[in-house]
């Protein structure tokens, strides 16, 4: 499985390619940043965006996108700004037709440390160590694309199970109604 885990930012979004399966060693393929100046016009900042993301489809032709799930902050701005280049990173995997996962920043935490209260330290030691990295990506944002990779190569297939398991149990209570 091939994932690009996109860290959403207006001015830093962070971009990650990890390969693997769960259960066996990760590899990364690529690791990066889309930046926008901070001075720009939104529009123009967000068409940025979206062709770093196409750059990074294009390049490394992912199976899946797993994108950071925006979650409440105390600057609206801020959260604002987030979710808007995190639907464009979403836009550009749809246009292609490549699923779309959102994790919740504790989700990812949880997965990669152990721990959903972990740092960004915390994170960044862990990536390097599960992807063999001789050092932490720079910036946080890169280090946390990856993280998202790797939740997503993790916690796929037991999500796939689980919604495989509702739509059983969805049709079956359908169709004892019907009948």
């Amino acid at each position: 499985m091939r994932v690009l885990g996109v860290d959403p930012g207006l001015t830093r979004c962070g971009v990650g390619v990890v390969e693997g399966v769960a259960g066996r060693q990760l590899t990364m393929v690529g690791v990066g940043v889309v930046r926008t100046p901070a001075d720009a016009e939104l529009g123009l900042r967000l068409v940025a965006i979206e062709q770093g993301v196409e750059q990074w489809l294009d390049e490394h032709r992912p199976e899946f996108v797993a994108v950071e799930r925006v979650f409440s902050q105390h600057n609206v701005r801020t959260v604002m700004g987030t979710a808007q280049a995190g639907a464009v990173a979403m836009l550009c995997a749809a246009r292609r037709g490549i699923p779309v996962a959102l994790h919740t920043p504790s989700e990812v935490k949880a997965a990669v440390t152990g721990s959903g209260r972990a740092d960004k330290a915390q994170v960044g030691a862990m990536v390097t160590r599960l992807l063999r990295l001789d050092a932490p990506p720079k910036p946080a944002d890169a280090a946390d694309a990856l993280a998202l990779a790797i939740c997503h190569i993790w916690r796929a297939p037991a999500q796939n199970r689980l919604q495989q398991a509702v739509a059983l149990h969805t049709a079956k209570a359908s169709k004892g109604r019907t009948a």
